[in-house]
């Protein structure tokens, strides 16, 4: 693999999303999930929200797919009341040092994020990392057939490929949700988990009291490079080319 492509993730991968970006997304979607879901003008309590977004997440991979599916919501309006912040910019932590590695790696790079366009263009421009990738895909751009897929579908990453012309085998995702990853192994291509972030995740945390999430402290199988940080990559090319 001379010449590879890098798919990667955003939030919790590239920066620290779990800081305040996560806290605050998490409390907007339950807001906006409380009206929804509510009945006769009154909000949905806590305990249903909180339920329906893991449920949803752990179904579908993203909250965003239950709340289109079961309850009629609209996409730009759901992300769009997701990702209001009073100031992104100051709610931003990231690793020095990001922009050296991604120089350093060989091969294009694609930015493969579940995120909306507008929020992610506007973290990858404060992180000045924007520069280094030849494509942007935001969760807007993940359909198929007409119908929203994003990470971990696998048909949307099969017509990714297709559409760019190349082999799973020249890919490396790189992820902080093991989910995607599996399903990326299992269509051949590399995959690299960053984990430095994942302990303080909300969903993480949540996740680990209804079902097992992979540990954070093994390799699991579908992962060809277990990194604490993206800068360590280039440590694990070997890893990764094999």
């Amino acid at each position: 693999m001379r010449n590879p492509v890098w798919l990667f993730d955003l939030d919790n991968t590239l920066h620290n999303a779990s800081h305040a970006i996560f806290p605050a997304i998490n409390a907007n979607m339950n807001a906006y999930m409380a009206k929804v879901l509510g009945q006769d003008e009154m909000p949905a309590d806590p305990e249903t929200v909180n339920a329906a977004r893991i449920a949803y997440w752990k179904r579908y991979g993203a909250t965003l797919l239950g709340m289109i599916r079961h309850h009629g919501v609209h996409m730009d309006d759901f992300l769009h009341e997701a990702h209001l912040f009073d100031d992104l910019s100051a709610m931003i932590r990231a690793e020095r040092g990001l922009g050296r590695l991604l120089r350093r790696l060989p091969g294009r790079k694609i930015l493969l994020t579940n995120a909306p366009r507008r929020y992610s263009h506007e973290v990858m421009r404060h992180l000045g990392l924007h520069r280094h990738f030849a494509k942007h895909i935001p969760i807007e751009a993940m359909h198929v057939h007409r119908q929203l897929r994003p990470k971990p579908s696998k048909q949307m990453l099969r017509k990714l490929l297709a559409k760019e012309r190349i082999a799973a085998s020249r890919c490396v995702l790189v992820e902080d949700t093991a989910d995607n990853l599996k399903a990326a192994k299992a269509l051949g291509m590399r995959t690299a988990w960053v984990t430095q972030y994942l302990a303080a995740s909300p969903n993480h945390q949540q996740l680990a009291g209804m079902r097992r999430p992979a540990r954070l402290s093994r390799r699991p199988a579908f992962v060809d490079a277990k990194v604490k940080s993206v800068t360590q990559l280039p440590e694990m090319l070997h890893r990764l080319r094999h």
